[in-house]
């Protein structure tokens, strides 16, 4: 895990490219088009939504360092530690999500000091929360690494599903006009962890004007699914794949 923390943040330039948009999208996107719609409280609902986006994209990464790993021979240093194959492979998956939520956190805590915590209880509630979907979206990531064994399709993969993932979710706007724009559209945001994530986090910060869930144990409960499940078929397939000493 703490190789994977260091390794993530050898990537100056992209920390601080993502950090230079997340703030932009706040004191730009954010408050133009809070201006042009007519959702009351948007500005808010909006930064609620990237917060759980930035998430999504710090915690993706790690599919891209399998690669990395593959090309430079890491695979065999990695079989050599004195740890058992699940342990080395869960270790990977929870230092995904965790990296991501170290770079995420500060980020978080600007977009808190925007919009607010009306209740601490909640919010550490949601917090947790988002500290499985880092997790599963880290699996997530592993697994389709492995699966897909190239790294140009698996880039290419990555963008037609944060197009998909999270346009198809209640990250940007509500469910009423996802479900109006089109019924299926509305369909799969039901089932979007994208969509648990973001309600959480607002449900946690008191944005619950606009939350699609009336019971916040819905989208936890579909939180800890989609976390067991990845982190199950990363393990598997990880475990498969490093068997030998390599994938290719």
């Amino acid at each position: 895990m703490e190789r994977d923390v260091r390794l993530f943040f050898q990537y100056k330039v992209m920390v601080i490219m993502r950090a230079i948009w997340f703030v932009s999208q706040i004191a730009f996107f954010g408050l133009i088009a809070s201006r042009m719609v007519a959702v009351e409280d948007y500005f808010r609902y909006y930064v609620g939504g990237l917060s759980v986006m930035t998430l999504y994209s710090a915690a993706i990464f790690i599919g891209f360092d399998i690669y990395e790993e593959a090309e430079h021979g890491v695979f065999e240093y990695l079989l050599s530690l004195p740890v058992t194959r699940r342990q080395l492979v869960l270790g990977r998956s929870i230092g995904g999500g965790l990296r991501a939520f170290i770079y995420v956190a500060p980020l978080m805590c600007i977009a808190l000091y925007v919009i607010g915590i009306a209740n601490p209880l909640n919010f550490l509630i949601a917090l947790f929360s988002l500290f499985l979907f880092a997790f599963g979206v880290s699996g997530m990531s592993i697994t389709l690494a492995v699966a897909i064994k190239s790294s140009d399709r698996f880039d290419i993969l990555m963008g037609v599903l944060d197009a998909l993932i999270v346009r198809l979710s209640t990250a940007m706007y509500p469910l009423s006009f996802v479900k109006e724009a089109n019924p299926l559209y509305g369909w799969i945001a039901n089932f979007n962890p994208v969509t648990y994530a973001a309600e959480l986090f607002r449900w946690g910060a008191g944005i619950e004007s606009l939350i699609s869930f009336d019971n916040p144990l819905l989208p936890l409960l579909g939180i800890v699914m989609f976390f067991g499940f990845f982190m199950f078929v990363g393990i598997v397939l990880y475990d498969k794949s490093i068997e030998g000493g390599g994938w290719r």
